[in-house]
């Protein structure tokens, strides 16, 4: 184990990375449990508790998701602890394949999310109609002093953000930070508070600053409820410049494979992961950062800090190799269209 970062580990959160170089007879699940264990999931007591694994199912026609192979390592190491694991998403504000209950779960049913293939049960956060919420405090929250929260995300006891890292159309990338914000926000009034000013026609006018303040706010309710049970893992895979929530309109995967990160530090890991984006040479990270850079993006990371969701300083522990950062990202090649 290695340990790399700027000089010193002084006032900095751990985030640990391991890449997709699977030696002969080791999986990329494996690989994924070895940094979920070293993140320090089993140090959360989760004995007759339900967990909220919270994950994006994929709409209809993307091929982009996170696989079921991937819920059910999670799912499998919160059984082992005792607890009562459940994958959970909340419904669209948008009419996809995915803006009521049933529509949602035949979704993720098609895209190959069943208990067999997860090791869990699928239950939707904000109910038939994505009206089933909850207020929850957003302390010194500049927008809303509560946010809309699917009431089967709230009434866990553990929560788990299991996230797909890639691009997103208004927030520049999705992190640990929009999978909650947005994902747990129920799909009508909690998503349309992040989205939409009152009385627009325009149902995506809130963009750039005010955009990513809203979601962080959204997220800081979830991750102050929870508390200390709660771990975030960021897998960098199949990264588009759009959302899982694009269909077949989603643009082609351009961005290398990186790896797998985990933190209990939100803001350090999705800091992390936009780091490692910049680490790569020019062809490989230019749409990723065109499209973080465009949407003002970063400003996710600085408002979590300002709001005293994490740190932004962190040790990166390389669980593989003791590489740094840099050399993680090193020699990779962007998939170039046939």
């Amino acid at each position: 184990m290695h340990i790399e970062n700027l000089e010193g580990s002084m006032g900095k959160s751990t985030v640990y990375f391991t890449d997709f170089r699977c030696p002969v007879g080791t999986s990329q699940l494996d690989k994924l449990k070895k940094v979920c264990l070293a993140a320090g999931i089993k140090n959360i007591d989760m004995d007759g508790k339900f967990v909220a694994i919270k994950m994006h199912f994929g709409e209809l026609g993307n091929l982009a998701f996170l696989r079921p192979n991937y819920a059910k390592v999670v799912a499998d190491l919160c059984k082992e602890q005792g607890g009562m694991p459940f994958l959970t998403d909340c419904n669209t504000l948008y009419p996809g394949s995915r803006k009521n209950a049933l529509e949602h779960l035949n979704c993720a049913q098609l895209n190959g999310f069943w208990p067999m293939t997860t090791g869990c049960q699928i239950i939707i956060g904000d109910g038939l109609r994505g009206t089933d919420e909850l207020e929850v405090p957003v302390p010194n929250g500049e927008y809303c002093k509560t946010a809309k929260i699917g009431r089967a995300i709230m009434d866990a006891d553990i929560f788990i953000s299991l996230t797909h890292f890639k691009g997103h159309t208004q927030g520049g990338f999705g992190g640990s930070n929009k999978n909650i914000g947005i994902g747990c926000a129920d799909g009508r009034v909690g998503k349309a508070w992040i989205h939409t000013t009152p009385g627009q026609d325009d149902q995506w006018d809130i963009k750039e600053e005010e955009f990513m303040e809203r979601m962080t706010e959204s997220t800081k309710s979830v991750v102050d409820h929870f508390g200390k049970n709660i771990t975030y893992v960021n897998v960098m895979r199949n990264m588009s410049v759009s959302c899982d929530c694009e269909g077949v309109n989603a643009a082609p995967v351009v961005t290398p494979n990186v790896g797998i990160l985990s933190s209990t530090d939100i803001l350090a890991l999705d800091q992390a992961c936009v780091d490692l984006i910049y680490a790569m040479t020019e062809a490989e990270h230019h749409d990723m950062v065109e499209r973080i850079e465009s949407r003002h993006g970063l400003r996710q990371l600085s408002y979590m800090k300002e709001l005293g969701m994490g740190n932004n300083r962190y040790v990166l522990v390389d669980l593989d190799n003791g590489i740094t950062a840099a050399e993680a990202v090193e020699g990779l090649k962007p998939f170039i269209a046939e």
